[in-house]
């Protein structure tokens, strides 16, 4: 989409409300009136919230700890020298600046809190305030979806004929494939890589030929900016966008605090957080939430920090992207850690209870797309802007005023998106467990040895708590699956986190029943993809689900790994331990690109005995993919090096770490340099797979065209009709 177009849809969304658009369905009817609101009536009145202080009362802690250096260090005595070698000389202006940011979040009246406060009630800057919604209870699709897929298969012939080289007319829209691109997390690297990617694919006629994008972590960052008025979907703009904002650490002070303290970006930045905290008193206010303001600090901001534009901040304005089928819907996940409670006779043994409480647990896996928040654990989902709204018994909890609250902003769902930081303890330590076995130091089969019966205590514990939205499912007891468990009808506030703690590719949400995707692109830029195996990972959620047609055995060849008995035999050997580790690596690794085909036969063979799938040829025949039980392709791209790319890998550059957060433009060439090259090791493989499953679906269309008309034929010929193109019979034959 050109920028004068984008342009003109940002007008249209800032001059009208969202009930006189004719691209965007009649909003949901307001149940209940709603009083005219004053922040500053009530303010006198209303008790503080619990949550509002938690944010408010910091500030003025912060100041006080930068004024008291201050004051210690006396400043003026021992001279400007001594001063800037002690303390860094942006320290200096932190008190202004965050005194500064304690009055404008005071809520006294019109300060920044109360303007933000004052518009959070505003129909017309905020529509869907006003807007009943209902929590949906179904395994189906929402109706806008399905919508936008028989839109989505008209716009994507024409693409695919173009991509594939052949004439319009021989692309049918029943032939054209669902296909799906996913990118993996990993932080900026994840953003920075997966940029180059789709951009290759958009550059070779494939992206356009998506009916799905999908993302974990650093690859919802992406999708979100390519809807947004950074990228005005144009993955070339976002790779200049990068090199103008990734120079700085998005933690830095000055830069952060500078960007919360001025117009317009602090309200920008803010207004969620607000929101957030005022609306909702029994909100959890955390890391994760000073995170994503962080992120899109950095992200959402354009260069010159002045062009901040708020139709960035939800999720559910990126639908006038995709309600006619224009662009590849995104789908956005995050992930819920259930250590549910088990059945025991009482007599058990306390830690046999809580042994098998941390063995039963699970992540919940949630989702949203521009149309709707969904689980599909609880077959339940919620409209996407009314997410943060509490709902209760399938309906919208109004407030005392007769309002809801606005959509969760864009900054805060990133922070939820990425926080990989709310990881169990059992995720850290395989995040440093490489590092400490290649310390030398004899530290990774000391520590293997000590921690191996620990982890299933390891994998309950997060050091920092996740982020919280209003549970949809509240008092839906008997109306959901029987399989829920029990805490989804007792907690106030679904704890999300980021998906890669369960899976860093978003695969689950594109086996979704309804989506029936064919093709499967995975982007992986995982840090420890071969050993993760997140594809082979997902084998185990297509048996459970009892989905046909998933490669089954897809993935990384296992690699060998010393059992907790050997690391203690070699915990005073560690480089003996590490020599034999190392031969013991299979050597048939994957390539840049690798494609693997289910089969749709149903098998009578156990689910373990299932052999590996069939991992197709790079020849230019593809006879696994054009049988017609063939289930769905997955075409596989791993981030690792390249010859074209000399001195670039993931491993080991320290710059492609998943934990920094700054990218000098050098550095971002590098790492979009070797996703291009990448790519191009499997762009033909990839056409031809992608050809080959249009073929097949145009065989089997014209075979049961062929069947029908011979039905037809036979029907005729018994009831005496003539054949033939004369007379009244048939004339469609």
């Amino acid at each position: 989409m050109d920028g004068s177009i984008y342009s003109d849809r940002i007008k249209e969304s800032d001059t009208c409300s969202r009930r006189s658009k004719s691209r965007t369905p009649a909003p949901p009817p307001q149940t209940k009136d709603h009083v005219n609101y004053s922040a500053s009536k009530q303010r006198s009145d209303a008790p503080a919230s619990s949550a509002w202080t938690t944010i408010t009362a910091p500030l003025a802690a912060a100041r006080d700890t930068f004024t008291n250096i201050d004051l210690d260090i006396n400043l003026a005595k021992i001279g400007d020298t001594i001063t800037d070698y002690v303390l860094p000389t942006w320290v200096k202006g932190l008190p202004a600046l965050i005194s500064k940011l304690q009055d404008e979040m005071s809520m006294a009246p019109w300060s920044l809190s109360w303007e933000i406060w004052e518009d959070a009630h505003d129909p017309e800057k905020n529509p869907e305030i006003v807007w009943d919604a209902e929590v949906r209870i179904s395994s189906d699709l929402c109706l806008e979806e399905q919508q936008y897929l028989a839109k989505r298969k008209v716009a994507v012939a024409k693409a695919l004929a173009k991509y594939l080289d052949v004439p319009a007319n021989d692309v049918h829209p029943d032939d054209v494939p669902v296909i799906a691109i996913c990118g993996s997390g990993g932080g900026l690297r994840a953003l920075i890589a997966g940029t180059s990617s789709y951009l290759s694919a958009q550059q070779a006629g494939l992206f356009d030929c998506t009916t799905y994008t999908a993302g974990v972590s650093g690859s919802c960052w992406l999708q979100t900016l390519y809807y947004s008025s950074i990228g005005q979907t144009d993955f070339g703009r976002l790779a200049d966008h990068f090199k103008a904002r990734l120079n700085v650490h998005l933690a830095f002070p000055p830069a952060a605090l500078g960007l919360l303290g001025q117009a317009p970006t602090n309200k920008f930045l803010l207004g969620g957080v607000v929101e957030k905290l005022k609306g909702v008193p029994d909100a959890e206010f955390g890391v994760v939430d000073i995170y994503g303001m962080l992120l899109a600090a950095r992200l959402l901001v354009p260069k010159g920090e002045l062009g901040v534009s708020d139709w960035d901040l939800k999720v559910s304005n990126q639908r006038y992207f995709v309600d006619h089928g224009d662009k590849p819907l995104p789908i956005y996940t995050a992930v819920r850690h259930e250590i549910p409670e088990v059945e025991h006779d009482g007599r058990e043994a306390s830690a046999s209870v809580e042994r098998k409480r941390k063995e039963a647990a699970y992540f919940q896996w949630f989702e949203w797309t521009p149309y709707e928040f969904f689980c599909e654990e609880l077959n339940a989902g919620i409209p996407t802007w009314a997410t943060g709204r509490p709902f209760n018994a399938g309906e919208t909890l109004w407030r005392d005023n007769g309002l809801a609250l606005p959509e969760v902003r864009v900054p805060l769902m990133m922070g939820i998106w990425g926080s990989a930081f709310c990881a169990t303890l059992s995720d850290y330590y395989k995040e440093i467990q490489p590092l400490l076995r290649s310390s030398g130091l004899g530290l990774g089969s000391s520590l293997d040895a000590l921690l191996s019966d620990k982890d299933a205590d390891m994998v309950k514990v997060h050091p920092l708590d996740p982020a919280s939205i209003p549970n949809f499912a509240l008092g839906l007891r008997g109306k959901l699956p029987s399989t829920c468990p029990e805490s989804i009808h007792n907690d106030s506030h679904l704890r999300l986190m980021d998906a890669g703690m369960s899976n860093n590719l978003p695969i689950y949400p594109l086996l979704r029943p309804g989506r029936n995707v064919d093709v499967i692109i995975a982007f992986d830029v995982s840090a420890d993809a071969p050993h993760a195996n997140w594809i082979g990972v997902a084998g185990g959620y297509a048996k459970q689900r009892k989905i046909k047609g998933w490669p089954l055995g897809a993935g990384w060849p296992p690699r060998a790994e010393p059992d907790a008995d050997v690391a203690k035999e070699l915990a005073d050997a560690e480089a003996t331990a590490k020599e034999t580790v190392t031969q013991a690596q299979a050597e048939d690794d994957l390539s840049h690109c690798t494609v693997w085909v289910g089969s749709t036969t149903e098998s009578s063979v156990a689910p373990e005995d299932i052999p590996a799938a069939k991992r197709v040829s790079s020849d230019l025949e593809i006879p696994e993919i054009s049988r017609p039980d063939a289930g769905i392709a997955v075409i596989y791209f791993p981030l690792i090096t390249n010859d074209s790319v000399p001195g670039v890998d993931p491993q080991t550059s320290d710059y492609m770490s998943t934990w920094n957060f700054v990218y000098t433009p050098d550095e971002i060439d590098k790492v979009m340099a070797l996703a291009k090259a990448n790519f191009a090791e499997g762009e033909e493989q990839t056409k031809r797979t992608v050809r080959a499953v249009w073929q097949r679906k145009m065989e089997g269309r014209l075979g049961r065209e062929k069947e029908a008309r011979d039905l037809r034929a036979r029907m005729r010929m018994r009831r005496g009709e003539p054949l033939g193109r004369t007379g009244w019979g048939d004339h469609f034959v």
